[in-house]
């Protein structure tokens, strides 16, 4: 018992590390600590084993490593900060690095700067519109962060209106702040969505694969009837269809393609198509 409780801490978070090739699309936990194999050093090319990833400026001379959700940084190491699955994305030069994340399906939304979200008018302060965007807290949106407000000419903004917009400040000590312009003062797309339409939630990661470029699921569905459709990262979709029961089906198809396989989902497809 007395040789068991003197094992040093330093090997216990060892057993713990994992490496990261071994467990790439594979489920990982919070906590723990992510290892690569060793690129370079002074015994040749794999003569170190595996090590913790490190992020101090040896490394990035060899390939750029760039966290995404679901990582977190703490000094020179890399850890896991909830529970998903492990994703890696190698770089264009094939250089090393790459980007890691964690894919989970979670519904809450932690607002990030330079996402596109859609969020509901909540109250009026002032100059200040308050917007519920699924986070812990609403987000601030001035009057004139619109495509051509002034003083004089203000936006029609009612409470309860959606807005489509994106985060300029997002980080834990400071409240969300949105606007509906670009860098060059355009709407580009962003602003009050229509009072028609069907507004519901889907988890994160269906979002993400529905943006995604290659996506499949887009393709079919717009195969079936004319439709207009805003994605926001914060897990919120708005569809409107030319009838009800067209906008219905197109929001229950969104929904249900998430758990559904490529043949199941190319069977519903086909249904709806002969009907």
């Amino acid at each position: 018992m007395a040789e068991a409780a003197g094992v040093p801490a330093e090997s216990l978070a060892g057993c713990r590390a994992r490496a990261a090739r071994t467990v790439l699309d594979q489920v990982v936990l919070p906590g723990e600590e992510l290892l690569l194999p060793e690129q370079e050093d002074g015994e040749g090319p794999g003569g170190a084993g595996e090590r913790p990833l490190r992020l101090n400026a040896a490394a990035r001379s060899r390939g750029r490593v760039v966290c995404g959700p679901g990582l977190r940084r703490c000094g020179d190491r890399l850890l896991v900060t909830k529970c998903g699955r492990l994703r890696h994305k190698e770089p264009g030069s094939g250089s090393g690095g790459g980007v890691y994340w964690v894919d989970s399906q979670q519904k809450r939304y932690v607002p990030v700067k330079g996402d596109h979200v859609i969020g509901i008018v909540t109250a009026k302060s002032g100059d200040i519109f308050k917007v519920d965007v699924g986070g812990s807290e609403p987000a601030s949106l001035s009057y004139l962060a619109f495509e051509g407000a002034t003083k004089r000419n203000r936006p029609n903004v009612q409470v309860g209106d959606l807005i489509y917009g994106q985060f300029v400040v997002a980080n834990k000590d400071m409240e969300p702040e949105m606007v509906c312009i670009d860098s060059c003062g355009r709407a580009n797309g962003m602003g009050v969505i229509g009072q028609d339409g069907l507004l519901f939630k889907v988890t994160l990661g269906l979002i993400r694969k529905l943006l995604a470029p290659d996506c499949e699921i887009l393709q079919e569905v717009g195969k079936l009837y004319p439709m207009e459709i805003v994605f926001g990262m914060n897990g919120r979709i708005w569809v409107k269809a030319k009838t009800i029961q067209q906008t219905l089906i197109l929001a229950n198809i969104l929904e249900a393609c998430e758990h559904m396989t490529t043949d199941q989902r190319k069977q519903i497809f086909s249904r709806l198509a002969e009907s």
